[in-house]
């Protein structure tokens, strides 16, 4: 259970990225991650499809916007901090209209699993999603809900304790470090009855 909660609390969100590839058992690994989170009612609506090619890599990178509590200059990763794999999360309309909390799930699933191998994640709803979804080729059934950014990270990311409700931004440290600050656990939980 250590390893668990140590893993919970050290998935941050990353920005900057080694060049270096994901193997193929890395992949795989995620991926089954995905196929396993529950699904409302088991109807399982999400696919997922897999950008590895450096070049179709660059073209979703393209369509991507990061990090929206920075200025640009210091959100955006740099061409040598790009993610070197994209999985998007794609919805089936037809057989459920609504499934943010699926979504969320496997997104949830697969980042933790890719971070259990030393990988980072991004997750991108700020995207062309008209632009990736004819990339993609996605039919009318179909529904791009968000891409997940990946690659070895290089820089640091932690949470610190949020000392005010106005302090909610993340931010970039003196190494450039991104800081989170969190809620503290007696903020956010009530016990009912009390």
């Amino acid at each position: 259970m250590d390893h668990l909660m140590e893993l919970l609390k050290t998935r941050r969100t990353y920005r900057r990225f080694e060049q270096k590839e994901i193997s193929r058992d890395v992949l795989d690994e995620i991926l089954m991650a995905a196929r396993l989170a529950s699904s409302a009612a088991n109807r399982q609506p999400l696919s997922y499809i897999v950008v590895r090619e450096p070049g179709a890599v660059a073209d979703v990178f393209a369509h991507t916007r990061w990090a929206g509590a920075l200025p640009p200059e210091l959100g955006q990763p740099k061409e040598k901090e790009r993610p070197t794999l994209f999985i998007a999360v794609v919805e089936n309309l037809d057989i459920n209209k609504d499934c943010d909390t699926d979504a969320g799930l496997a997104i949830s699933n697969m980042t933790l699993a890719a971070w259990n191998r030393g990988v980072g994640s991004c997750m991108i709803g700020a995207c062309n999603k008209e632009a990736l979804s004819q990339m993609f080729g996605l039919g009318e059934n179909q529904k791009l809900h968000t891409v997940v950014a990946f690659g070895y990270p290089s820089h640091e990311s932690h949470i610190v304790d949020m000392e005010s409700p106005e302090q909610f931004k993340y931010y970039l440290d003196e190494k450039k470090d991104y800081v989170v600050p969190k809620r503290k656990l007696e903020d956010v939980v009530t016990y009912f009855p009390q």
